[in-house]
């Protein structure tokens, strides 16, 4: 087996079934986004200043749940809404 060969199997052993591709995309999604707004929530609260970042990591421990759990639920709304909204 050559080296890339062994790469190849390495990294296909990290990679999910396609049937998580639901769960991933909520994963990643609410990773961002609730980062992204958790910063500028805290910074249009308290300003950008000193403990800035320690006030945003406290808020995304709050917030990345619930953002994961929202997209979860909401997901197939929404793409109900895309598929009603978008000729074919």
């Amino acid at each position: 087996m050559s080296k890339l060969d062994e790469q190849k199997t390495t990294v296909n052993r990290w990679k999910l079934p396609a049937r998580y591709t639901a769960q991933v995309f909520a994963f990643y999604m609410a990773a961002i986004m609730a980062l992204l707004m958790s910063a500028v929530i805290v910074a249009a609260n308290t300003g950008i200043g000193a403990g800035f970042l320690s006030r945003v990591s406290h808020a995304y421990q709050l917030a990345m749940p619930a953002a994961f759990l929202c997209i979860l639920f909401v997901r197939p709304i929404v793409m109900k809404l895309v598929t009603i909204t978008i000729h074919k």
